[in-house]
């Protein structure tokens, strides 16, 4: 029900964004959207791109009188840098750089230079997906779910984040990353983010980590178990895995939990006093069976270290066939820091668009009735006929 697509490039004039099928009479001002971009420009080891940019949206469509009119949303960011580009004679690129999409593309498009893989292959891209994210996150607002995320890991250096069980130690933790420059809750192991940073950069090269993304409020019944393309699983980690330089995603702790057997996996039942109906603990991070529990919701990504590094890599020369080292473009050292954002982008886009997938309606007014009546974990909503059947299907095996 919600599609979005962007368009521009890294050093072009503008970035734009159609976001389609947000509801109407949704609050929405370009101050909410620019606050989480200027979200994505923050972070230590950023490189000298950002210290250019001033990104603010522009709303061209969509949006009248502060509320949306459930038309196509038009997004637009000004590049501040295309100043430096406009008139410049652009020296040929005919080495693609290990780790980009330079050869890759000149072999999909057959392009005849690198630089047009380079512009738009750029995660400056991902300006546009923190705008549309913005929007996302609040419709999900309206109806009390939130998304935020933190860092969990730099290079070897990995913070010490028990499981919470509760939102307001989660809005603990929110609060401690969003008060440190590498985004890290972890006081002592952000000192060591710092460190591991700070050496990378003495040593020209790049530096990656682990992104968690946690969503709150997000009611039971999200998603579904029927066809492969519904599974809201799948949808999470196609999404977070469209990002650039994330070469991996799990739901909750996925990975981690190969290592034990299924009884120490699987989060247990139980009723409470009241009929609800609660999980001891939240492994499976918010989903089961391609839908969500009810439980805060989790997502990690997993980014490798930024391809473009001051130590030159080797290559070849696609113009003259001979061995050539790359050269340097301006790139962050450690983007881990500036993810944050993005993934959390991604992620609200995805949930809004199961909210809207399950509730219907063309504007929130209509939203708001049919939220309030979702089934919940409740022996009230979830009565059983507790009797035999047959399937019933006049069909025989032969």
């Amino acid at each position: 029900m919600l599609r979005f697509l962007t368009a521009g490039e890294s050093h072009g004039p503008i970035l734009t964004a159609i976001l389609d099928g947000m509801p109407a009479n949704l609050p929405l001002t370009a101050e909410w959207i620019n606050a989480e971009l200027a979200r994505r420009q923050q972070g230590y080891g950023r490189g000298g791109r950002m210290a250019i940019e001033r990104d603010q949206v522009h709303l061209g469509g969509g949006v009248v009188a502060g509320k949306t009119t459930g038309a196509p949303i038009a997004l637009l960011v000004e590049n501040r840098d295309y100043r430096n580009w406009a008139e410049k004679d652009i020296p040929p690129m005919t080495v693609p750089r290990p780790g980009h999409a330079d050869l890759t593309a000149s072999v999909k498009y057959g392009y005849r230079e690198l630089r047009l893989s380079l512009e738009r292959a750029s995660a400056r891209e991902t300006t546009m997906r923190v705008a549309v994210g913005a929007v996302c996150k609040r419709l999900l607002a309206e109806f009390g779910i939130q998304v935020q995320g933190y860092v969990v890991s730099i290079g070897d250096v990995e913070a010490d984040l028990p499981d919470l069980a509760d939102s307001a130690s989660y809005q603990a933790r929110f609060a401690a990353a969003e008060a440190s420059d590498v985004r890290c809750p972890d006081p002592e192991a952000a000192e060591r983010m710092h460190a591991a940073i700070r050496a990378t950069i003495q040593a020209k090269d790049t530096l990656g980590g682990v992104i968690e993304v946690v969503a709150l409020g997000v009611p039971p019944g999200l998603g579904s178990h029927v066809q492969w393309d519904r599974k809201l699983d799948g949808q999470l980690l196609a999404a977070v895995g469209s990002v650039p330089s994330v070469k991996g995603a799990e739901i909750g702790r996925a990975f981690q939990l190969t290592r034990l057997r299924g009884t120490a996996v699987h989060d247990e039942i139980e009723r409470a006093e009241d009929g609800s109906l609660r999980r001891r603990t939240n492994r499976a991070g918010g989903l089961e069976g391609g839908i969500t529990t009810g439980e805060p919701l989790i997502v990690r990504a997993a980014l490798k270290p930024i391809a473009t590094t001051l130590t030159p890599l080797n290559s070849v020369d696609l113009a003259s066939g001979e061995p050539r080292q790359i050269e340097y473009e301006r790139s962050d050292f450690c983007q881990v820091p500036r993810g944050v954002p993005i993934i959390e982008a991604m992620v609200a886009f995805v949930l809004a668009n199961a909210l809207l997938e399950k509730l219907g309606g063309d504007s929130v007014d209509e939203m708001r009735p049919r939220f309030a009546a979702l089934r919940r974990n409740h022996l009230a909503d979830l009565p059983m006929d507790n009797q035999t059947w047959q399937f019933g299907y006049q069909y025989s095996l032969k």
